[in-house]
């Protein structure tokens, strides 16, 4: 499926690197950790802007209520009612400093997000290609907050659909997968409460 930069009109010359990000993508994904059984979801996200120079950034991940998990992983199959697993909202920027060992496609980012499972966190690494590296550069938590230590992100545009990987050191655990998924941009590109 060929991939179509959303319109750039109102779009800050900022986030110019991170323009095929915009749009409302949804999709299977999985969740595994130890502690936590591999279990399928569907994810719902959204890129958006206001022309300031950032994207606004919203998540909502659902588990799969499926017979089997192999009819789970079957996008048509899932249910997208499920129970609420995990949602963030943040934003994502591209600062203005550009650090000397990137290459010349490639620009810093940074992603601040916040959870309702007592989290936020900075996210830091680059961006080029089709492809975002960010590395935990600070998680803070509240008392009652899950102990996760650090993460690492990964985003990739692949034949058109977003795959994203997320690791985690959390609850004593080594860095190792938590998540991933495979999203499909949604047409027509909406914001919520647009739908009319």
């Amino acid at each position: 499926m060929p991939f179509v930069l959303p319109d750039p009109e109102g779009l800050a010359p900022e986030v110019y690197p991170l323009a095929w990000l915009v749009g409302r993508w949804h999709g299977p994904g999985v969740v595994g950790y130890p502690g936590i059984d591999e279990t399928a979801f569907t994810q719902d996200v959204v890129f958006d802007h206001d022309g300031g120079p950032y994207l606004s950034y919203t998540s909502t991940i659902r588990l799969v209520v499926a017979p089997d998990d192999a009819a789970a992983l079957d996008e048509d199959a899932a249910d997208d009612d499920g129970p609420v697993w995990a949602s963030e909202s943040g934003y994502w920027r591209v600062p203005p400093e550009r650090p000397d060992d990137l290459t010349d496609d490639q620009h810093p980012v940074e992603l601040l997000l916040a959870d309702p499972s007592g989290h936020v966190a900075l996210y830091v690494g680059t961006v080029g290609k089709g492809r975002i590296d960010l590395v935990s550069d600070l998680i803070a938590r509240t008392a009652s907050g899950a102990d996760v230590s650090a993460g690492k992100r990964l985003y990739g545009l692949v034949q058109g659909e977003l795959m994203w990987a997320h690791d985690i050191a959390a609850f004593g655990q080594p860095m190792q997968s938590y998540a991933s998924a495979r999203l499909a941009r949604v047409e027509p590109t909406t914001t919520p409460g647009d739908e009319g």
